[in-house]
């Protein structure tokens, strides 16, 4: 089961992250979003989740303000802590409607009432997934415009595909860095997900191309790519470390 958590507050989310992993350690957490236009744009770029769980009061806005600009059909499981919104919460596709701090029990309960409810009515949409998923359809080659020309780099040597100021580039084993028409999102359904992995919202990053690991502040990490000369340090967030470590530990 896939799940987004849209939370603000980062020991809430990792509350969250722990008891699902008690739970169910078949969910997967694919991203952890904080504020209203972040949310926006990740729904705008990426293939609906299975369940959502979301919070009332983010970083920019209330939650509802999410669902004027998009359309959601995904189930929703809200975990606030404000009671007076639960009426309009389940007007909106709702699972269930928890206050923290979250109880591992009303959690649990939640979860089944989705898999009741919810769950067996996605086999087919699931099955296909899978089916695409085995599938070998990763994206090998990325072409780009170098003045009046092109050129097709391969997959291999794409050391990382990051965002600067809303535009997307990708780095090459070069020490070369060429704008392309992808979205990172879009960029992220397209490669091989053994060779790259996405360690925050600006950065996907080549397994191969990681030449130095570094322990860095609030539990995260810095990567170290070979000629990487851009400003912006190579940082694991938070919320992707332990699926970044697992990855990397083949």
């Amino acid at each position: 089961m896939k799940v987004l958590v849209i939370e603000d507050e980062a020991p809430a989310s990792q509350k969250l992250f722990r008891l699902l992993n008690e739970i169910d350690s078949g969910i997967e957490i694919i991203d952890v979003l904080r504020s209203v236009e972040q949310t926006i744009n990740w729904l705008s770029a990426h293939p609906c989740p299975d369940l959502i769980f979301m919070d009332i009061q983010l970083d920019d806005g209330l939650c509802f303000d999410i669902f004027e600009k998009c359309k959601i059909d995904v189930p929703i499981i809200f975990t606030t802590a404000y009671d007076e919104f639960a009426l309009k919460a389940f007007k909106l596709n709702s699972v269930d409607y928890l206050l923290k701090p979250v109880n591992r029990d009303e959690l649990k309960n939640a979860i089944e009432k989705f898999n009741t409810i919810h769950w067996p009515k996605t086999g087919f949409a699931r099955l296909e997934s899978v089916i695409k998923q085995l599938q070998p359809s990763s994206k090998e080659r990325f072409l780009v415009k170098i003045g009046a020309h092109y050129k097709s780099i391969p997959a291999t040597n794409i050391h990382c595909f990051y965002i600067i100021e809303r535009c997307t580039f990708l780095y090459t084993d070069a020490g070369k860095s060429y704008p392309i028409d992808y979205s990172l999102g879009e960029i992220e359904q397209m490669v091989d997900p053994k060779l790259f992995f996405r360690i925050s919202r600006d950065f996907i990053i080549n397994y191969y191309a990681i030449r130095d690991l570094i322990a860095y502040s609030s539990n995260r990490l810095k990567i170290i790519l070979p000629h990487w000369v851009e400003k912006e340090e190579l940082l694991v967030s938070r919320e992707r470390v332990a699926n970044f470590k697992k990855w990397m530990d083949r």
